[in-house]
Order: C-alpha cells, then structure tokens, then sequence
C-alpha cells in the first residue's frame, strides 16, 4: 500500500493525537464520563426496567431490559435498552459481543414469537396456539412413555426406565427451577437428561 503522506500532514496528525491522549492522562476523560452518565437517566426516562437473563450461553449473565409503553393502558411494551446488570454476581454489568446485541434479537424480523408446527406430509411450519403445542408435546411424551417404559429388567429388579426420549435443560435458570426439571424428568424414568452448558 503505498500512502502519500506530507511531513506537514504527518505532524499535524501526530499532534491532534498527542493532545488527545495528554488530555485523558490529565484527567479530561472523566468529564466525558460524567456527562455520560448525567444523560443516562434521561434516555431511559419514562421506560419499564426489567431483570432478565441473557439467552445465550451457560453463563447466565444478568441483564436489565428497559421498555417504553404501558402494558395497564392497554399500549404494546417495546423494548428499547438492554444491558449488563451490574448487580449480578455474575457477570457485574459487562456483557460478550452476542450478549450486547441482544437488542437486534429481540427485534429480529426472523425471531420466532409463537410455537411452529409441521404437520405430516407438509414441507412447512405453521403457527399454533401455545396451549395446543404444550397439549401435543405432553400428549406425545405419554404415548411414548407409556409404549415404552420399562419397569423391571431381565431378571425382576425395579428399574422404572424410560430411554426412548431425552430432555436437554437450560443452564441459564435459579437454582430452584434446575432442582425442579431433575426431579421432573428422573421422576418420569428419563435416563437420557443433559444440560445445555455441555453441549
């Protein structure tokens, strides 16, 4: 690559860039800090904040989501700020790089909102209400349980098992609902049970 660059250009650039960094090393960059957050609080004016954890990875990063309409007044609430909250043990306000772009998520035009199904011999998904899914899911689980539950093995010993369906929980959950789904899923016979955090 080859840059024309005249000695007067060339220290004019090296200068602008010496007084800027001098300026941060006396000081001069907490005022930037200062102003920003003076005009934190008036961008999130009038907004809902909302705890939540980031969907992504097993970490389990605690976010805030700030959204502007009021649900009381009949209005749609959109999200329009979300951030690391620094409260959460675990991650103390910072976020990864697909963390901080949970707001294009959320208003992706791809993002599914509603449960999807394929009916037998047709090569497209279509939405369902969720009551039917959690029926069709729940409806599924027995008959194959109920088709292929092995109660004794070979040689009379209780084993109450059920190997034909797996469950895959999520890691980014309260310790309470984690202690929930293991005792739901072994409850059932469920040998095949995984976490997210392995996969």
């Amino acid at each position: 690559m080859n840059m024309e660059l005249s000695r007067r250009a060339f220290l004019r650039t090296a200068g602008a860039g010496l007084a800027g960094t001098s300026l941060g090393a006396m000081g001069f960059d907490a005022v930037e800090a200062a102003q920003i957050a003076h005009v934190k609080p008036f961008r999130l004016a009038n907004t809902t904040e909302t705890r939540n954890t980031c969907t992504y990875c097993s970490v389990a990063c605690g976010i805030i989501m700030y959204s502007k309409g009021d649900l009381r007044k009949g209005e749609k609430a959109e999200i329009t700020h979300i951030e690391g909250d620094s409260d959460h043990p675990t991650n103390r306000g910072t976020l990864c790089p697909k963390g901080a772009a949970l707001l294009d998520i959320v208003k992706s035009p791809s993002r599914l909102t509603q449960p999807m199904v394929r009916k037998p011999g047709s090569d497209k998904f279509e939405p369902i209400a969720w009551g039917e899914a959690l029926d069709r899911i729940a409806r599924a689980m027995k008959d194959d349980r109920d088709k292929n539950f092995v109660a004794t093995n070979k040689d009379g010993v209780t084993v109450n098992r059920w190997t034909t369906t797996g469950f895959l929980a999520a890691s980014a959950t309260t310790n309470e609902t984690a202690w929930c789904t293991y005792k739901v899923v072994r409850s059932a016979g469920m040998l095949v049970f995984d976490n997210q955090a392995r996969v």
